[in-house]
Order: C-alpha cells, then sequence, then structure tokens
C-alpha cells in the first residue's frame, strides 16, 4: 500500500509543491477498498450506484422546487448571538451564497468592492466555507478573471488576488491533515492548478491599443489631467496614468500631489515616524507613500458596498432593499466595508 502513486493530480504539480508528494494514496482511499474482495465489490457498486441514481433525482427534484425560493430575496438576517441553534442560519457561506455577488461584479461600483472581500477570504476565511459556498466562490472568480481577459479592466487588482487565494491553497495542500478542509484534496488541488491557469492567462495578456476618432487624453487641457490625477486615491493608478502620456508622466511626480495622499491615508503620528528626505533635505512624498503602505493600511473606498441595517440586523445591497420595520430607515443603514463584512461572521 505504501508503494501506490499518489494522485495525478499530485503527481502535476511537482516541483510546484514539494511537500504535497509526501501525501499517500491512503489519504485518498476508504477502508471499504481494502475489505471488500472483487465480487463484493461489484455488488457494492451496484447498490452505490442504484443509490447514487435516486440521490440526483431527489437533488434535482430539491433544486427545481427550492432555489429560486431561496435566492430570491438579495439580503441574509444577521445573528448577533453566538448560540449553536443561530450560528448555523447566519455564516459567511451563507451570506456569501445569498447576496447575489455574481451580479455584482458586473457592477463597476462594485466590482472593487467584490474582489477585495474574495481577497480578505482568500487570506483568512477559504477553510470556514460550506462545500457550496466554494464552490460560488470559485465560480464568482472565473467570471471576474474572464471579465478582465475580455475589458482589460483592473488587471493588477485580480493579479493582487489570485496571488493571495495561491500562496493560501498551496499551505492548505502542504498542510493537509493538519488543517480541515471541506472537499477532497484533489478538488483543491485541481483549484490550485485553475488559479496558476489564470495566473499564466493575466500574465500574457496583451492591452490592445484602441482607436477612437473622438477625444483622448492627450487632448485634454493640463489643468483637465491634473485634476482626474488629484481625484485617484490609489498611488499605483497614479503611476499607472503617469505612463500614459508624456505630460501626465510629469504630473504624476508632482509632490503636492503624493503629499496630498499620504495626508489622506495616514494619520500625521504615521508619515513623520517614517520620514524619507531628499538630498536637498525635502521630503520624498511619493517614496513615503508606498513605504507607509507596507506598515499601514491605506483607506478604501468604493463607488457601492453591503448596507446593515441596525434596527433588523440585516445585511443588503442598498438598491435592492429589505423589509425594514423601522419608521426611519435611512437611519438605520450603516456601510459595511470588506473587512467588516467578514468580522459580522466571526463567533
Amino acid at each position: 500500500m505504501a508503494g501506490k502513486d499518489v494522485s495525478p493530480g499530485v503527481r502535476n504539480l511537482k516541483g510546484r509543491i514539494t511537500s504535497v508528494t509526501s501525501v499517500t494514496a491512503y489519504s485518498f482511499q476508504t477502508p471499504l477498498q481494502y475489505i471488500l474482495n472483487s465480487e463484493d465489490e461489484e455488488i457494492f457498486n451496484n447498490e452505490e450506484h442504484g443509490y447514487a441514481s435516486k440521490k440526483r433525482k431527489k437533488d434535482h427534484f430539491r433544486n427545481d422546487t427550492n432555489t429560486q425560493c431561496f435566492y430570491r430575496e438579495k439580503w441574509i438576517y444577521v445573528h448577533k448571538e453566538s448560540t449553536r441553534e443561530r450560528h448555523g442560519y447566519c455564516t459567511l457561506g451563507e451570506a456569501f451564497n445569498r447576496l447575489d455577488f455574481s451580479s455584482a461584479i458586473q457592477d463597476t461600483r462594485r466590482f472593487n468592492y467584490v474582489v477585495r472581500l474574495l481577497q480578505l477570504i482568500a487570506k483568512s476565511q477559504l477553510t470556514s466555507l460550506s462545500g457550496v459556498a466554494q464552490k460560488n466562490y470559485f465560480h464568482i472568480l472565473d467570471k471576474i478573471v474572464q471579465k478582465v481577459l475580455s475589458d482589460h479592466q483592473n488587471p493588477r487588482l485580480i493579479k493582487d488576488l489570485l496571488q493571495d487565494l495561491s500562496s493560501t491553497l498551496c499551505i492548505l495542500i502542504r498542510g493537509v491533515g493538519k488543517s480541515v478542509l471541506v472537499g477532497n484534496i484533489n478538488i483543491w488541488i485541481c483549484r490550485l492548478e485553475t488559479v496558476l491557469s489564470w495566473q499564466q492567462q493575466l500574465q500574457n495578456l496583451q492591452m490592445t491599443k484602441h482607436v477612437s476618432g473622438g477625444l483622448t487624453l492627450s487632448d485634454l487641457p493640463v489643468h483637465m489631467l491634473n485634476n482626474i490625477l488629484y481625484r485617484l486615491s490609489d498611488g499605483w493608478d497614479i503611476v499607472t496614468l503617469g505612463q500614459v502620456t508624456p505630460t501626465l508622466a510629469v504630473l504624476s511626480e508632482d509632490r503636492r500631489l503624493w503629499k496630498k495622499l499620504c495626508q489622506y491615508h495616514f494619520a500625521e503620528k504615521q508619515f513623520c515616524r517614517h520620514l524619507i528626505l531628499s538630498e536637498k533635505g525635502h521630503i520624498e512624498w511619493k517614496l513615503m507613500y508606498f513605504a507607509l503602505q507596507k506598515y499601514y493600511p491605506t483607506k478604501e473606498q468604493y463607488g457601492d458596498t453591503l448596507h446593515f441595517c441596525r434596527h433588523c440586523s440585516i445585511l443588503f445591497w442598498k438598491d435592492s432593499g429589505h423589509p425594514c420595520t423601522a419608521a426611519d430607515p435611512d437611519s438605520c443603514f450603516t456601510p459595511v466595508s470588506p473587512q467588516h463584512f467578514i468580522d459580522l461572521f466571526k463567533f
């Protein structure tokens, strides 16, 4: 038994994850395969086939009758008490399934929000998702990747997400047996291979030059270009935009622009601890921004977020609404950041 080869999925990952090869074939087989002889095994397989067929019909009937009702409302009640009875009805996976993130990624206002949420889940909450929630997670991620490959927008965000996800999957697969994984190890290996394939596709992504007879950034006056740069809250967006034209390259190096960015994201005490001075004694605000980013979190801005109703304890998308019973519903709504969303389901 010890001499048996590991699964094909593990063998394909040799060189990527060296520790995975230590997992023996015994990990992937049930004791029934060693107890039953060939005759009994055939009988068992026939019975199992009949049972599986009945189960598929039963599941198909349930899906046809219940799925539409289950997902009709795009909100979820979040229980505050961490009792055993209520814990099962407001898990992270349940919320992830109910809140229609699949449609949210098509909305440009919500895209960054959903991507950031997926990234936080990838870093620390992936194993807490149920099997259905995991399937939904990777389905949404697939739609995001295909969207980026199609419209060439926000590739850097998705590359960061996939990098964090692949790191987490590598750790989980290396530590198989040390952590609880929902699903077969081969499923997780296939997921890792899929993520690596997505990373390669994004790495090979070539930005096509759009030919248009209308106005371009080069046609805009300097003060309008400067106004655009000052409206960006991400330093990497400023750097990227500065590579478009020579004029933008000059404007993107403006010290006042980077000073304002530092003051927006960080407190005065924070950037005073990490002062970077030039040879002439001037503060290098651009270098300061990227240095501070390593030590402190930056402020997050989103066009639209999930909201939490304090009166009803319901999490929902604002334009979808929810059955609120408060006299003044708007006064009860609180925007929910991606990290706050994760924290709501920590017990």
